[in-house]
């Protein structure tokens, strides 16, 4: 229990970490970043799930890189339902999507969870 609630609260300050790194990504404070964290776990483990699998021909062929495109939509659909948090396009939420897988590995390893 103990270890889901660390990976919620990084998963959150990771989402404003990108905030402010990238344009065009915005939250309003970490409220909403811990609500936004909660929709796209659930997102990634739904729908994500769904398009990762149905899409995994064309994953192979674009060596991976297909799946980031699939966490960007997630981060939409995230900035559509949760309130204070925008996304305004799709490239700021692929290179969002980008950030924020590197801020997880790197928040991750640094924290060992």
């Amino acid at each position: 229990m103990v270890t889901l609630l660390v990976t919620w609260l990084l998963s959150a300050v990771s989402l404003l970490i990108v905030a402010h790194l990238v344009k065009g990504f915005d939250i309003s404070g970490f409220h909403s970043a811990l609500i936004a964290a909660v929709v796209i776990g659930l997102a990634n483990g739904t729908i994500g799930f769904f398009l990762k699998v149905v899409t995994f021909p064309l994953t192979i062929l674009a060596l991976g890189l297909f799946w980031w495109v699939i966490n960007a939509l997630m981060l939409l659909l995230a900035a559509a339902v949760v309130p204070g948090f925008k996304i305004n396009g799709f490239l700021p939420a692929l290179i969002g999507a980008l950030v924020l897988s590197l801020v997880n590995l790197l928040l991750g390893a640094f924290l060992q969870v």
